[in-house]
C-alpha cells in the first residue's frame, strides 16, 4: 500500500528536491508537484490525496491558509524556512513540521509517521477480546464493558450484562497490549 501525496511548494529548487525524495520513498506515490495552494485546490477536490507536502511561506494562499480548507482526512507535512510558523502548523493539525533545508533522513522519517498514521487508523478493530478467568475463556465484548478495575496481579472487567465481573490473571500492561487503540 502506498499514500497518495502531492507537494505544494512555490521555491523551484524545493519543489524539486521533495520531488526526488518522493520517488525515492517506497511507501509514496505522487501525483503531483503545485506551485501554489491555487493549484493544487483542483487534484485536491478530484482525486483520493492522503498527504501533501506543504510551503508554508507562498504567495495568494498560503500553506496555514489552505490547510483550514482541506478535508481532514488529508494529511499535512509542513516544508518550510520559517520555524515561527511551528506552532501555528501543529495547531492546523500538521503530521511533521520539516525545516529546510529538508534532508532525505527527515524527509523518509516524516513519511513513515504519516503512514503509521495512516495503517493506525484504517486498521479493524476487533469488537472483543478473549480472557483466561479460571479454567475458562472468556469473551468480552468492548461493548459490554462499564470499566475495568486493576488489582495487583489481577485485572476485573465490570459487564453490563453480569452481576459480578469477570477476574483474569494479567497486568494492566499485559491488557494494554491486546486493546489496541485503547488507553488504560
Amino acid at each position: 500500500m502506498k499514500l497518495k501525496c502531492i507537494i505544494v511548494d512555490d521555491e523551484p529548487l524545493a519543489s524539486e528536491l521533495l520531488k526526488s525524495y518522493a520517488l525515492q520513498t517506497p511507501s509514496l506515490e505522487l501525483v503531483g508537484t503545485y506551485n501554489s495552494a491555487i493549484d493544487a485546490l483542483p487534484i485536491v477536490n478530484d482525486q483520493h490525496i492522503d498527504l501533501i507536502f506543504l510551503d508554508i511561506n507562498m504567495p495568494k494562499m498560503n500553506g496555514l491558509e489552505f490547510s483550514k480548507v482541506l478535508p481532514v482526512s488529508i494529511k499535512i507535512i509542513f516544508t518550510t524556512a520559517y520555524d515561527q510558523y511551528a506552532i501555528d502548523g501543529f495547531k492546523a493539525n500538521a503530521l511533521d513540521y520539516l525545516l529546510k533545508p529538508i534532508n532525505y533522513s527527515d524527509f523518509l522519517q516524516a513519511s513513515n509517521r504519516a503512514m503509521e498514521w495512516y495503517t493506525r487508523i484504517n486498521k479493524p478493530l476487533a469488537d472483543s477480546i478473549f480472557v483466561k478467568s479460571g479454567y475458562r475463556i472468556e469473551k468480552i465484548e468492548y461493548g459490554d464493558i462499564l470499566y475495568i478495575e486493576n488489582q495487583k496481579d489481577y485485572v476485573k472487567f465490570h459487564l453490563d450484562n453480569l452481576p459480578e465481573p469477570i477476574s483474569s490473571l494479567m497486568s494492566i500492561q499485559q491488557l494494554s497490549e491486546k486493546l489496541p487503540g485503547i488507553y488504560l
